[in-house]
Parts: structure tokens; C-alpha cells; sequence
């Protein structure tokens, strides 16, 4: 995924509405409702060494429960593969987090390590298959060894696999951000701008309102290879801007739907005969011709291996 698509989206969860968001409609647990969001921030990167300040993608949040801090470690992940080890990723994030928080005395009341809620955000187009439990990657231990094994779970947020059913009926900013990322038609996206509209009319709502447009023009109408003015900073010209160019985009939109459902299809294909797929195959099918396409789905019927499928 670019780099600008990685900012787009980190300027979007660094607003605590996003965050709020996040936490309510997407953790269906019930110390969630005893959150303090009026004390919800960003935590800053004067206490954060310079091995998390490097993470320059993740975001970390904090918010109280109880009068006591609870961390909210957001990992975004944008790449087309899978990490088939994030657990242990997290794991060292985590690990280096809680050093800096000794470091700079961030502890609770009583001395202790405040808990750390580990998020992965992930929106690849393969659906995730990693553990999402430290526990899962390590093979099974001898008798009372286990008891001495780190032990770490994470949310996983898998964009695509939520469905437009489930996610429309929501007043929740961030399964806006879903819905626009899954849509297949220009009409869907026009639809979830309008509630954004809607959703986003306060005075202080003003600079998530332009975050928004920077991240549906960066990354949603980029995509779709459309020139969009750098004076086009507000979601209200957004939405007329597509309203008024809908008409010659529905032709091109069809075959462009229809070549990516099938590049969509021969990747499942490959996936569930060869096991994951690198990047550069990935990106390779996404480019690909209709032709090719074509030809290619024809070929994975007999293919004994990969080489077979494109060679």
C-alpha cells in the first residue's frame, strides 16, 4: 500500500472520534462501557523511544477505566500478504511500550503496568489466516512448561470481511471507512458520504470532515485514476463532484468491477491451492488484462504449480 494511502489513514484514527468509534461498535465487551472517553488521548512521543517512534503507522491511545490508564496499541496493516507471526510482533511493540512506560514512571496507583489493547487493522484483499494468539505459534510444550510460555492476543479488524448488510445500518465512523474501502460501485461510495455529511455537521467536526476528504481523495478516487483538484477540500464538494461524473463512470466502472471480481476469484483460487501468495503475484493479477485473466483461470484447473498458472 503507498505511503500516502498510510497517512490518510493514520491522520484519520488520530481524531479520538475514530477511536470511539473503533472501541464501541468493534470490541463487544463489557469493560468497554465503563470507559472514561472524555479522557481518551493520544499518547505522545516524548516518553516513546525511538524503536516505537519508528513505527511511524501505528497510533497509541490511551484512555481511562476506573481512574486507572488502559493503552490502546493500533497496528495498521496494509500489506498484501499476511504476517503469519504478528502475534510476535506485537509482542516486542508491546514489550518496548511497557519498557518506555517504566522509563517515564506511566504506571498505575499501586506500581503495576497498566493493560495494553493490542489492534491490528488490516484491509489486504486475501482474508486474514494468521493466529491471531501468541500461543498458537508455538509448538506444543512438555508437561508444566507451558506455564512458563508468553502468552499475548490481539483484536484482529479484517476490513473485507465484514459485509455491506452488516455495516450499513451503523452510525459508526469507522464502518463508514469499511463500507467506502469494500464498496464495488461509484453509487456506494456516493451513499456513504452522504451520511458522513450528515454524521459530520458540527463546527469542531471541521477538521475530521477535511482528514475524511483527504483520505477518500488519497486513496478512494486515486484509485479510480480521477483527477481531483487540490481546491476540492470538503466532503459536500466530494459528493457533488461524483454526483455530476457518476453517469460517464458507470460504463467504465462495470468492466473495471467486473475484471477485479475475477482477479478477486483467481486469488482465492490460487490461495486455496498453493497457500499464500507473495506481493509480486498479487500485484501482478490486479494489473492484469482481462485476457490474461481469462486465460489464467482456465489454467488453474490443471496447473500442478504456480509456474503453471502464468507461464
Amino acid at each position: 500500500m503507498n505511503k500516502s494511502h498510510d497517512q490518510a489513514y493514520k491522520l484519520l484514527f488520530s481524531e479520538p472520534e475514530l477511536m470511539i468509534d473503533l472501541l464501541q461498535g468493534f470490541v463487544q465487551e463489557d469493560w468497554v462501557k465503563e470507559l472514561d472517553f472524555n479522557s481518551l488521548e493520544k499518547v505522545s512521543g516524548s516518553f516513546v523511544s525511538d524503536d516505537l517512534r519508528s513505527r511511524e503507522d501505528d497510533l497509541i491511545w490511551r484512555v481511562k477505566f476506573q481512574n486507572e490508564w488502559i493503552y490502546v496499541y493500533l497496528l495498521i496493516e496494509f500489506q498484501s500478504t499476511i504476517d503469519r507471526f504478528m502475534a510476535v510482533r506485537l509482542m516486542s511493540y508491546i514489550g518496548l511500550l511497557y519498557q518506555d512506560l517504566i522509563k517515564s514512571k506511566q504506571l498505575t496507583t499501586n506500581k503495576q503496568l497498566p493493560p495494553v489493547f493490542p489492534v491490528v487493522l488490516y484491509n489486504g484483499d486475501q482474508r486474514w489466516t494468521a493466529a491471531t494468539e501468541l500461543k498458537d505459534l508455538i509448538v506444543h510444550a512438555p508437561g508444566g512448561l507451558e506455564h512458563y510460555l508468553p502468552s499475548l492476543k490481539y483484536l484482529l479488524l479484517d476490513e473485507g470481511a465484514y459485509d455491506t448488510e452488516t455495516l450499513a445500518p451503523l452510525k459508526n465512523l469507522v464502518a463508514a471507512i469499511f463500507r467506502l474501502e469494500n464498496a464495488q460501485t461509484d453509487q456506494e461510495i456516493l451513499a456513504v458520504i452522504t451520511n458522513l455529511i450528515e454524521w459530520l455537521q458540527a463546527p469542531e467536526q471541521t477538521r475530521i470532515r477535511r482528514n475524511f476528504s483527504v483520505w477518500i481523495k488519497r486513496v478512494l478516487l486515486s484509485s479510480q485514476e480521477m483527477e481531483v483538484k487540490s481546491k476540492v477540500t470538503d466532503l459536500l464538494e466530494i459528493k457533488t463532484m461524483l454526483a455530476n461524473r457518476i453517469p460517464q463512470w458507470i460504463k467504465e466502472g462495470e468492466a473495471r468491477g467486473e475484471a477485479r471480481g475475477e482477479a478477486k476469484t483467481l486469488i482465492r483460487q490460487l490461495t486455496l491451492k498453493f497457500g499464500s501468495l507473495t506481493e509480486a503475484i498479487t500485484t501482478r493479477i490486479y494489473q492484469a488484462e482481462k485476457e490474461e485473466l481469462d486465460l489464467w483461470v482456465e489454467r488453474v484447473l490443471t496447473a500442478v504449480t504456480l509456474d503453471d498458472v502464468f507461464h
